[in-house]
C-alpha cells in the first residue's frame, strides 16, 4: 500500500501531503483551498475533540453556537482587530442569484445586494461580545464561560492540507471576567489545558510561553502559545490563549453593576485550537512507512488479521476471535477484526502500518494449536509471539508503553534540536539547520523584524518561567535579559 511513498528525507513536504491523503485522512476539495476531512481523518478529530471537550466541561465551560455570518461594521469597532484580519476576510455582498439574460447560466442579482456586508466568521470576538453586552448587567452574571465548536474562514493564499486551509474545523473559547486577575488566571488555566492536551493525548511535547508583541493576537493583550518541533525542523503554533483585556468589552460597551455599585467594563479572554492539531499529530510521530498514532487518538487501537486457506480455518479463527474481541473491549480498547476475503493478509499487514495502528494481532491455525497470537508494535514495529490467555491484560499494558514512548521519543528529538547561541553568525547557521534556536533579543518590534526579514525565523515564543541572565542580542548587540526561542514556523 505505501509503495512509491515518498521518503522524509527525499522531500519532507512532499511526504506529509501524500501521506495525509493515502492514509485516507484528508483529500482537496473542489474549492480551492477547503479540504474534505476522510471518515478515518474525522474520527481522529472526533477523539481530540472529545477528550478537550471534557477538559473544558470539568473547568465549568459550557458550549454554545454564534453565526457564521459577522456584520463588518463590528469588525471596525476594534481597530487591531480588524487590522490584523482584514486581509483573510471572505465578504457576503449579495443575498440572491439569478438566470443571466441569455438564460445559459447563473450570475448575481445586483437588485439583492445586501443593506450591509456580512464577514464569514475568521474568529468570533465581535459577534460574541456583540451578544454579551445583553447577556451582561452585574457582577452576578460573571463569569461567563463558553466555547464553541465551529468552522472559521481565512482566506489563505498558500495552503496546505491541515496545516493551513482557507475553511477549518476548531474550538474557540471566550470568557467574561469582573477583574483582571480572574481573566488572566482563566487565560493561563486554559494554556495548561492544550499542553496537558498535547502532551498527554497527542504525546507531543509543548512549550508553553508568551508570544512577542509582533506575533500576537490581534486586538489581544497579551497572547500564549503552545509551540511544538516538528521532525523537519520547523515550528507549529499549536494552540493559542488571549488575555484581552478590556479591548472588547470598551469597544462593544459591555459593563456591569460591580458589587461597590460601580459600573465597570468586563475583563475578557479568548482561546483556541484547530484541525492544525491533525497536521501536529501527522509530523511530529509518523515515518516513512506512514502513521504513527498515539494509541489515546488511534480511531482503532488494536487490528486483528486472520492467516487462513480453507474457509473451516476461518470459521474457527472467528469464533477465537469473538472472544478475544470481546475481552480487549472490556478494556475499553478499540477493535478491529477485518476478515475481509478481498485482500491478502500481507496487504492489510501493510494498510493498518500505513494508517498508524498502535498494535497489530495476527492469529492462523498453528496458532490456534499452540494457544499463541503474533503481536506487532507500530512504533518500534517489534513482533513476537504471545500466549492468547490474558492477551487483553498485555495490550492494555502495552497501549500505554506505546503512548508514553511515543512522547518520550518526540521529547528526545526537541532536546537534540534545541540550541542556544550567542552571534549573528552563530544564528544564521543554526536556524538554517532547523531546531529550536534560544537567543538573545532586546525586545524591540524593530529587532524581531528585521531577524524574520533576513533569515525568515520568528519569535515563537518568550517560555514562562524563564530563566533571567545577563546576554546581548544576537542582532543589535542591545543588553538582554533573557533568551527566546526562534525558528522557522509553518
Amino acid at each position: 500500500m505505501a509503495k512509491n511513498f515518498t521518503t522524509r528525507e527525499e522531500n519532507y513536504s512532499q511526504w506529509y501531503n501524500e501521506l495525509v491523503t493515502k492514509a485516507d485522512l484528508a483529500e482537496n476539495s473542489a474549492v480551492r483551498g477547503c479540504m474534505v476531512i476522510k471518515p478515518y481523518g474525522y474520527a481522529i478529530w472526533e477523539k481530540m475533540q472529545a477528550a478537550m471537550d471534557k477538559m473544558f466541561k470539568d473547568t465549568g465551560h459550557e458550549n454554545a453556537y454564534f453565526p457564521l455570518f459577522i456584520p463588518k461594521s463590528f469588525f471596525n469597532k476594534e481597530a487591531s482587530h480588524v487590522k490584523g484580519f482584514a486581509k483573510e476576510c471572505a465578504v457576503v455582498t449579495h443575498y440572491r442569484l439569478k438566470s443571466s439574460e441569455d438564460g445559459k447560466g447563473i450570475v448575481v442579482d445586483e437588485d439583492a445586494k445586501l443593506e450591509e456586508e456580512l464577514i464569514l466568521r475568521p474568529t468570533s470576538e465581535t459577534v460574541i461580545w456583540d451578544t454579551y453586552r445583553k447577556w451582561i448587567q452585574s457582577y452576578r452574571d460573571l463569569p461567563i464561560l463558553i466555547n464553541q465548536w465551529a468552522n472559521v474562514v481565512r482566506w489563505e493564499m498558500r495552503t496546505r492540507l491541515f496545516l493551513r486551509t482557507t475553511e477549518f474545523l476548531w474550538q474557540e473559547g471566550h470568557t467574561a471576567h469582573e477583574t483582571s486577575e480572574e481573566a488572566v488566571e482563566e487565560t493561563l488555566k486554559m494554556l495548561d489545558i492544550y499542553a496537558d492536551f498535547a502532551e498527554n493525548w497527542m504525546a507531543v511535547p509543548v512549550l508553553k510561553g508568551l508570544k512577542s508583541p509582533v506575533e500576537k493576537f490581534a486586538g489581544a493583550v497579551d497572547t500564549y502559545c503552545i509551540e511544538a518541533l516538528m521532525q523537519d525542523g520547523k515550528a507549529l503554533q499549536s494552540g493559542t490563549s488571549h488575555f484581552l483585556g478590556q479591548n472588547f468589552a470598551k469597544a462593544f460597551d459591555v459593563k456591569y453593576l460591580s458589587k461597590e455599585n460601580k459600573l465597570e467594563y468586563v475583563w475578557a479572554t479568548s482561546w483556541g485550537v484547530s484541525t492544525r492539531l491533525m497536521g501536529a499529530l501527522v509530523m511530529a510521530h509518523s515515518d516513512d512507512k506512514g502513521l504513527v498514532l498515539p494509541p489515546k487518538l488511534a480511531p482503532i487501537q488494536v487490528v486483528i488479521i486472520p492467516i487462513y486457506k480453507e474457509p473451516d480455518q476461518l470459521e474457527q479463527i472467528t469464533e477465537k476471535v469473538k472472544i478475544i474481541k470481546e475481552n480487549l473491549e472490556t478494556k475499553d480498547i478499540s477493535v478491529k477484526y477485518d476478515d475481509r476475503d478481498t485482500y491478502k493478509p500481507g496487504w492489510k499487514f501493510s494498510e493498518y502500518e500505513f494508517k498508524g495502528v498502535p498494535i497489530r494481532l495476527a492469529i492462523g491455525p498453528r496458532d490456534l494449536e499452540n494457544g499463541s497470537i503474533e503481536l506487532a508494535r507500530r512504533d518500534t514495529l517489534k513482533k513476537e509471539i504471545l500466549p492468547i490467555e490474558g492477551i487483553e491484560n498485555v495490550i492494555k499494558k502495552l497501549l500505554k508503553e506505546i503512548q508514553d514512548n511515543m512522547f518520550e521519543k518526540a521529547l528526545k528529538f526537541r532536546e537534540e534540536n534545541t540550541f542556544e547561541v550567542d552571534t549573528w553568525d552563530e544564528f544564521k547557521a543554526k536556524i538554517t539547520e532547523g531546531g529550536f534556536v534560544m537567543a538573545h533579543w532586546d525586545g524591540t518590534p524593530e529587532t524581531e523584524l528585521k531577524i524574520k526579514e533576513e533569515t525568515k525565523a520568528t519569535i515563537r515564543t518568550i517560555p514562562l518561567n524563564n530563566p533571567q541572565e545577563v546576554g546581548k542580542c544576537i542582532y543589535s548587540g542591545k543588553p538582554s535579559t533573557e533568551r527566546v526561542v526562534f525558528a522557522k514556523a509553518y
